[in-house]
């Protein structure tokens, strides 16, 4: 049998399982495999498959085909143009959380120009629910003055996002603490590991946090469903527990944040910008759009 062979075989098998495009997924595990990049990969379409891979390629495919998420398989996710690594302690990154980061960099750049770096004070910025460390570890790679805090409540997230930080060289400007939500942050707070210099000024906090209603689980994709950390989806009856727990704990830190970004669900932005503005800390809230147009991301700015 051929490579092609082989790949055509396993590309029909799990689409019949289910998998979406399955002919670019096989090719991804045949690369994974074989570590090839894809033009070495098709020059060799034609050569036998090597018997030494065959067991490693038969458990992959089955792996796959019954859902479990190609990310997770290959061990890494693409995020602003940088490689992450990914494990099932972890929710895979996802393209629109891109705009996330976009849009903390043009907020926090107006009010701490990359120029006026030197010599000036720079924000402490703070990502709650890192995760793979995804939005931080891609904030401190774009901004070295920045000092950047990394929050979980997983320990096993957290050593994720530690590699993560070391790979791209930013372990020496982000700090890691274990906890729920804002509590490692806020001085003599419970619920986790404070950070070192708890009870700190945070100017910018960045969160994408649960925000799957609980109702709303039993159907999502199977490879959401089934694989992905729970810890990471579920969001309480309407998805929104976390976002109001964390908008109570703002008061106790010992300023209110200059700069306050969320991601959230379909349907749930306006919501949670109503409870921002009745809380009258910043001067712009803004809704911004995922790339299918879906209101997807908050970002509040004081002036």
């Amino acid at each position: 049998m051929t490579i092609r062979q082989a790949r055509d075989r396993a590309a029909g098998w799990m689409e019949e399982q289910g998998v979406e495009d399955g002919r670019s997924q096989a090719d991804r595990l045949l690369q994974h495999v074989l570590g090839m990049e894809r033009p070495a990969l098709l020059l060799a379409w034609g050569d036998p498959f090597p018997e030494a891979k065959a067991e490693a390629w038969t458990a992959l495919v089955r792996r796959r085909g019954a859902g479990e998420p190609l990310q997770y398989l290959l061990g890494e996710e693409w995020f602003y143009g940088r490689p992450f690594q990914v494990t099932p302690a972890v929710l895979i990154p996802r393209p629109e959380t891109e705009l996330l980061v976009e849009a903390v960099l043009e907020a926090a750049g107006r009010l701490w120009p990359p120029a006026a770096a030197e010599g000036a004070a720079a924000p402490t910025v703070v990502d709650v629910g890192t995760g793979s460390g995804a939005i931080a570890v891609t904030l401190a790679a774009q901004r070295h003055d920045w000092r950047v805090i990394a929050s979980d409540l997983s320990p096993d997230a957290l050593e994720v996002a530690r590699a993560n930080a070391s790979r791209h060289g930013a372990a020496g400007r982000i700090a890691f603490a274990q906890g729920d939500l804002l509590a490692p942050l806020i001085a003599q707070g419970r619920g986790g590991t404070a950070v070192d210099g708890a009870g700190t000024r945070v100017d910018v906090l960045v969160s994408n946090p649960p925000y799957i209603p609980s109702a709303d689980m039993p159907g999502l994709q199977r490879e959401v469903r089934e694989y992905e950390p729970h810890l990471a989806l579920e969001g309480g009856a309407d998805g929104l527990d976390p976002y109001r727990r964390m908008l109570e704990q703002l008061p106790l830190l010992p300023a209110m944040p200059r700069i306050v970004a969320f991601e959230l669900g379909m349907g749930q932005p306006r919501i949670v910008a109503e409870l921002m503005r009745g809380m009258g800390e910043w001067d712009d809230i803004r809704i911004i759009t995922d790339y299918g147009g879906i209101e997807r991301h908050i970002v509040a700015v004081r002036t």
